[in-house]
Parts: C-alpha cells; sequence; structure tokens
C-alpha cells in the first residue's frame, strides 16, 4: 500500500464520492476497496497489554516501550497502576535499541548535550542546552543504562507518535511529568 498523507485521503475519498451515478452503479465492496487502496494504515495499535507476557514480576515497576505501536506501557510494582501513553520513536532502525534496561537517574529539568554522532550529523547544533522551553528533552528525563538512551518529555509536540527522535523515547510533558512520578530508579524497562 501507498502512503497518503489526510489531505489526499480525503480528496480520494470525495473523488470517489463525487462521481455520482458511476459510484451509485459500482456496490460497496468496489468503493471500499478503492478507498482503503489509498489509506495509509496506521500501524500504531494503542491498546492496553497485560505484563505477564514481556516480564517475570513487576517488582520495582515495569515499563514496556513497543517501537512498533510508538507506545509505552507502565505497570506499578503492585499492579494497580496501568498507564499507556503515546510516544515518540528513533528515526531509523540504527538508532533503536531493543532490549532490556532500567532506568538508573531520574532528572527534573535535564539539560541537553547532543551526542558526538548527532553532532557529526548536524555540526550547526549547540553543544549544550539548558534546562527550559527550548530543551529537546523537555521537563523531565530517565536515563537508562544505555549511554544516551533516555525516555524523555518534549516540547514539540508533532514528534508525539511519529519516529522522529535520534534514540530516544519522547512523550507529551504532561505524561513523562506524571511517569516520572510513578517510577523509580531500578524501575525495569524493556524495549521491544
Amino acid at each position: 500500500m501507498k502512503d497518503i498523507s489526510r489531505r489526499g485521503f480525503m480528496a480520494a475519498t470525495a473523488a470517489t464520492l463525487a462521481t455520482g451515478a458511476q459510484a451509485q452503479q459500482r456496490n460497496s465492496t468496489e468503493i471500499e476497496a478503492d478507498i482503503s487502496s489509498t489509506i495509509r494504515r496506521n500501524i500504531s495499535s494503542f491498546r492496553s497489554l497485560d505484563w505477564q507476557p514481556y516480564f517475570d514480576n513487576t517488582v520495582g515497576g515495569a515499563i514496556l516501550v513497543d517501537i512498533r505501536s510508538r507506545a509505552l506501557h507502565f505497570w506499578s510494582e503492585d499492579q494497580s497502576i496501568y498507564k499507556l501513553y503515546p510516544t515518540s520513536v528513533p528515526l531509523t532502525e540504527d538508532l533503536t535499541r531493543r532490549g532490556r534496561t532500567e532506568i538508573v537517574r531520574k532528572v527534573e529539568g535535564p539539560e541537553w548535550r547532543p551526542t558526538p554522532s548527532m553532532r557529526a550529523r548536524n555540526p550547526d547544533w549547540p553543544e549544550f542546552v539548558p534546562p527550559g522551553p527550548d530543551n529537546p528533552l523537555g521537563t523531565h528525563a530517565l536515563y537508562l543504562t544505555w549511554q544516551y538512551y533516555r525516555i524523555h518529555g518534549t516540547h514539540d509536540t508533532r514528534k508525539i507518535g511519529r519516529r522522529s527522535s535520534n534514540g530516544c523515547v519522547g512523550l507529551y510533558n504532561e505524561h513523562i511529568s506524571e511517569l516520572y512520578a510513578l517510577t523509580r530508579v531500578g524501575t525495569q524497562v524493556l524495549l521491544i
């Protein structure tokens, strides 16, 4: 299937409906087939999950980041709290990490320094951005055992739901603030 924008979908739908008499003569299955051939399927399967297929237990809490569906799932240690958040994910497969890690540090008002590879790709980027509204890490950051990988907020809300990061998992600032309060150093994290 080819990708199509929302505007393209609307135009295709209008064109299909505008054929008047021809469209009336065609059966609904043919019309649906025409429309679905122009729609880009949303790969996000934003749905609740159980923790058991992914973790042996929820000691310390558990975070599952599903790169494909662009969703972060959180379960509290006693499983009384379950949260599901939309995320941004890495731009490319070579920037994507998968596997088990954990939170090793939590920072409210993080500062940002581009990684050496980011600076090589974007030499005009600043070497340092202090906490504040221009900081790409947003209001809070959860540092993982993997160097340069974070779960963090973002002020650029257009990134959420997309492949848009340089390796990190991004959340809306209000969501990372909530997740920050629910997690602790040692919370287990799995990226799939």
